[in-house]
């Protein structure tokens, strides 16, 4: 028994200096501040390190190993923690902008408001605003998915409703610079920032269902105005925390999906481990189930309600775009 809890100690600390090695070995490619061939090296080392210790563990030098790997992986940690984000750099266009925002009583005024008009994603003119808000029109909120890459994966925005019709996006993404490119790999080890962006839907909506040819569906969530307006204000405050301490965009921890935490909680539910929430392009599914969409109808016929490609393209990005998207799409009760 005595050697069966040894042989299986050692698999469980090879398989974690494994891990440990994995992680370790690409962020010193991704983050390193040395040429390719530098990054190369100094990441094959360390993953050779990371082999040659996980042979040891099955050997006498076992408890030497170990302790070298982890002086050598504690190091890497106190590098990393020193990558801190960038304040300001030679940022894309559509999200050199952090959007602000300040409440004086009922009235939220926000700083640099997105209103692009797209033509192509190279092609497009550049237009940022301030607005004011009256909360106590806050009427509704709803839920975008932009599906980039098939079923699985998709780009998550809100949009609250205003009684005068209007309505304000908010999207979380990836700071990136000028001919840069999102990369949920590289996002994983700080390659960018994060960014909050708000928006008119014809610009953050418009420009992934009329010009990128993303498949955009809207889900229009049972909130109830309150829940709405404490929705919204978390935006605001998330905004206004990250525009004075910039933080990374993760493709895992800090991203677009994180919204769904919040809206769980707008609409007053709890909010429970769920494989939908890693595979984000199934929150529409999570939210149905958890009763944040309209339950009235099955999540099929909902799914196929939700598409607004073809009335996206046929407004032609107008100021009418946000009306003409949500004709047909069911409505549940808003709560109380």
């Amino acid at each position: 028994m005595h050697r069966i809890a040894r042989i299986s100690l050692a698999i469980i600390l090879s398989l974690a200096a494994a891990i440990l090695t994995a992680w370790a070995g690409l962020a010193i490619w991704y983050r390193l501040p040395l040429a390719e061939l530098g990054r190369t090296v100094a990441c094959a080392v360390f993953i050779l390190f990371g082999i040659g210790t996980v042979m040891a563990i099955f050997s006498r030098f076992r408890f030497r190993a170990l302790v070298l790997f982890l002086g050598a992986f504690a190091s890497v940690l106190v590098w990393w923690s020193t990558i801190k984000p960038p304040a300001d750099a030679g940022w894309a266009p559509d999200v050199a902008r952090q959007v602000t925002g300040t409440l004086d009583g009922n009235l939220l005024t926000l700083k640099d408001v997105r209103d692009f008009e797209w033509r192509s994603d190279t092609d497009f003119t550049e237009r940022w605003t301030d607005r004011t808000y009256d909360l106590s029109t806050v009427q509704s909120a709803d839920l975008f998915m932009s599906y980039w890459a098939g079923p699985k994966m998709a780009h998550v925005i809100m949009s609250f409703g205003f009684s005068d019709g209007a309505y304000l996006a908010w999207s979380i993404e990836v700071r990136r610079r000028v001919g840069g490119k999102f990369s949920p790999v590289a996002d994983l080890f700080k390659s960018n920032p994060l960014v909050i962006i708000a928006a008119d839907e014809r610009d953050v909506v418009g420009v992934r269902s009329n010009v990128r040819g993303e498949d955009v569906q809207i889900y229009r969530l049972r909130a109830s105005p309150d829940a709405a307006r404490a929705l919204l204000l978390e935006y605001v405050s998330d905004a206004n925390a990250l525009a004075a301490t910039p933080a990374f965009y993760n493709s895992i921890t800090t991203n677009c999906t994180t919204t769904i935490v919040k809206m769980m909680r707008a609409v007053g539910d709890a909010v429970p481990l769920d494989w939908r929430l890693i595979v984000n392009g199934y929150l529409p599914e999570y939210a149905y189930d958890r009763g944040a969409l309209d339950t009235r109808l099955p999540m099929l016929t909902l799914r196929e309600l939700a598409h607004i490609g073809d009335r996206a393209r046929k407004s032609g990005l107008s100021p009418d775009f946000s009306r003409l998207i949500r004709v047909g799409v069911p409505s549940p009760g808003r709560g109380s």
